[in-house]
């Protein structure tokens, strides 16, 4: 973490696609999302990410507030 910036708590949404990778996404930074071979990586380029897009953004987070995951099944 850089210098200067106050810690802030993020959620990370992980999910695994079709090739075995997972996928990290940032809800709370747009554009803010990665992959990786295993966990223990994503998580590694998860804060690299988070620190490219508060750097690009100014320090900006969209005000969310966590509530779940759903999961639906459509026709």
């Amino acid at each position: 973490m850089k210098r200067g910036r106050r810690l802030r708590e993020l959620h990370v949404v992980i999910e695994r696609d079709s090739a075995g990778y997972f996928v990290g996404s940032v809800p709370a930074l747009k554009g803010c999302h990665t992959q990786a071979r295993s966990l223990d990586e994503l998580m590694i380029r998860v804060r690299e990410a988070v620190d490219l897009c508060l750097e690009a953004e100014g320090d900006k987070l969209e005000p969310l507030d966590f509530v779940g995951v759903q999961k639906i099944t459509v026709g």
